[in-house]
């Protein structure tokens, strides 16, 4: 089946999507109509359909564009791309999760606008050392078209503000969890200064052969088990291991952090005392690695913020633009002498904190988003920010005052409540898409060969 493709990859008329049949039709009688000349001056290439997502498509050429812009990602990171039509199959996937989340995003009014994308592609520029026209220089050398990047960049964001509202913002961690959290995993939180690991090595030949390849993996998946059901590391080490350390129990001795070997170097600032690893592949072979001990760093004070804003947030009927708008004229009557708290509970669609006229309370570091965080952290007590942009929508925030607080036990709680919320969004967030997928219409024609 084939189509004529709309600058934005979908079939639209009058604002919406056409039934596919009957683009489809339409596309094959105006071709019948305009005979050769606008078939061959006028009329976009016919573009085949390899999916269908609700009322849209995905087309080949989109396909194309997203695999192009993958394959250097995948060179840089030293990914070795799967097969053609593996490769074709996965990032249609992921085309079709972009797809339904964009459609679940526009229903619920979420948008973003050309100065906001701006703003994100000269951060992007900024963190790499370019301005954007040497961002855009540096990506078209590489193959990669600026106007694919730039409409990527947006997806990302709206995806981004969609999965904020819809999973991160409902997370809730409590403090019975953060108590267990921190009697099983507290040595995965604390600052290190150096790890003591141990090692088991599975050697390989130069040019080890695929079978030789296979039963070194699997001996060393049957020693992890092994491990991992209460084995002593150091007496599997020394009978197994083909490492110079094996007679040792493959101990390793201390290693400052900067100095850990480079296979491992991740892992040992994860890994919890005691931990045994996955097997890891190296050129020499197969490696198991035990987090034996950590010496962690002292304690940090923690410095705490009051703070105070007021969140506009953007829908069908406010853009960007209009949110940003109302908050600096907000901003010039709070400087002008106007009552900020009085304002906060006029204005700020932050309702529990609008009743308190904006107050958030003592705030400590990762308590909020890394946005919300920069932009107060950069303000003086009693200073106002000018409009900024989060997840969560625009604000503004006055810091009413700052404090140290000298505790080790605070920070590590700090610590437990993030990495908790990461967990359980990154849960959330699968469990979220595949409830999408599943409630989707999703017809996926990859094979189909487009018409002549």
């Amino acid at each position: 089946m084939v189509i004529t493709r709309t600058s934005g990859g979908s079939l639209k008329a009058s604002g919406r999507s056409r039934p596919v049949a009957f683009v489809g039709i339409f596309a094959s009688l105006l071709l019948a109509m305009a005979g050769p000349v606008i078939g061959q001056s006028r009329v976009q290439e016919l573009d085949a359909i390899v999916a269908v997502v609700n009322d849209d498509v995905v087309v080949r050429s989109e396909l194309d564009s997203e695999i192009d812009l993958i394959l250097p990602q995948m060179q840089q990171q030293g990914t070795v791309p799967p097969p053609r039509p593996q490769l074709e199959k996965q990032v249609l996937d992921r085309l079709i999760l972009k797809r339904l989340q964009i459609q679940r995003a526009r229903d619920l009014g979420i948008q973003v606008d050309d100065a906001t994308l701006n703003e994100a592609l000269t951060n992007i520029a900024e963190r790499n050392g370019l301005s954007l026209e040497e961002l855009q220089s540096t990506l078209e050398a590489g193959g990669i078209r600026f106007a694919d990047f730039r409409e990527d960049t947006r997806s990302q964001i709206i995806t981004s503000r969609l999965q904020n509202q819809e999973v991160v913002n409902k997370i809730e961690v409590s403090d019975r969890e953060i108590d267990r959290f921190l009697e099983r995993e507290s040595s995965r939180l604390v600052e290190r200064e150096q790890v003591r690991l141990q090692h088991i090595l599975i050697a390989l030949p130069e040019a080890a052969t695929p079978a030789q390849v296979q039963g070194a993996e699997a001996k060393a998946a049957r020693l992890v088990a092994e491990l991992r059901g209460g084995a002593d590391f150091g007496q599997v080490a020394a009978r197994e291991s083909d490492g110079r350390n094996a007679l040792q129990g493959g101990d390793l001795g201390w290693f400052e952090m900067g100095a850990v070997p480079t296979i491992v170097s991740d892992l040992a600032f994860t890994m919890a005392e005691g931990e045994i690893s996955e097997p890891l592949r190296s050129p020499s072979g197969f490696h198991i690695i035990k987090m034996r001990e950590i010496k962690a760093a002292a304690p940090k004070n923690v410095t705490q913020t009051q703070a105070r804003h007021i969140l506009v947030r953007t829908n069908e009927l406010v853009s960007d633009e209009d949110a940003k708008r109302r908050l600096e004229q907000l901003r010039l009557r709070i400087v002008g002498g106007e009552d900020f708290g009085a304002l906060a509970r006029s204005h700020s669609d932050d309702t529990g904190s609008a009743l308190r006229g904006g107050d958030l309370g003592w705030v400590n570091p990762g308590d909020t988003v890394p946005d919300f965080e920069e932009t107060m952290n950069a303000l003086a007590p009693n200073e106002v920010s000018r409009p900024f942009q989060s997840p969560f929508g625009w604000h503004i925030v006055q810091v009413l005052d700052r404090r140290t607080q000298e505790t080790g036990d605070e920070l590590m709680r700090i610590k437990a409540r993030e990495a908790l919320q990461r967990r359980k969004a990154e849960e959330a967030t699968e469990e979220w898409l595949r409830q999408l997928r599943d409630e989707a219409y999703v017809e996926i024609r990859l094979e189909d060969e487009p018409l002549p």
